[in-house]
């Protein structure tokens, strides 16, 4: 049996959602099965409709509304944030997924949408061959502690920062 890991992909720079599909594919390459849970996204993007092809192997399912949690969150955004972390500890206890990402739960523990404490008791009782992503800005020092990779994306320049907005293919 291998030995799967907790990695965390954060920072305040482009590419931890897409470094973490990255990773989905190269595992699906090689038959593993994949679970993505994303929270705070409701929208298709091209990404999305690319794993699509490969959807024997890998599992997407969104959390979230059309529109990013801008403001302070509701009361349904937290009942849908709760709703969606037992569903996701339940696809990790279940032990079917080689590879599971908790896309943007950095930013859902940042907003209160749902607490640390959970989030580490639950993945560090995962099964031990079963590596875990977990992406978003500002990942709290308590998951990076216990993380075996962690990967900061820095930005150092952006074109957004010029007006350019997101482009289907690129950013969408």
């Amino acid at each position: 049996m291998k030995q799967g890991y907790i990695q965390v992909y954060t920072g305040n720079g482009k590419g931890k959602t897409t470094a973490a599909l990255g990773l989905a594919l190269r595992a699906a390459g090689a038959g593993q099965r994949v679970y993505i849970g994303q929270f705070l996204k409701g929208r298709n993007y091209s990404e999305l409709v690319a794993l699509r092809r490969f959807k024997d192997l890998i599992v997407v399912e969104q959390f979230g509304k059309k529109t990013f949690i801008m403001k302070k969150p509701d009361k349904n955004d937290v009942l849908t944030a709760k709703k969606a972390f037992n569903t996701i500890l339940n696809v990790i206890k279940a032990d079917k997924f080689d590879l599971i990402i908790i896309d943007e739960i950095n930013c859902a523990i940042k907003l209160k949408l749902i607490k640390l404490k959970d989030v580490l008791k639950g993945i560090t009782e995962k099964p031990k061959n079963v590596e875990i992503i977990l992406t978003g800005r500002d990942a709290p020092k308590e998951i990076i502690k216990i993380a075996d990779l962690v990967t900061e994306m820095k930005e150092i320049k952006h074109y957004f920062n010029k007006g350019i907005v997101a482009r289907i293919g690129i950013e969408k």
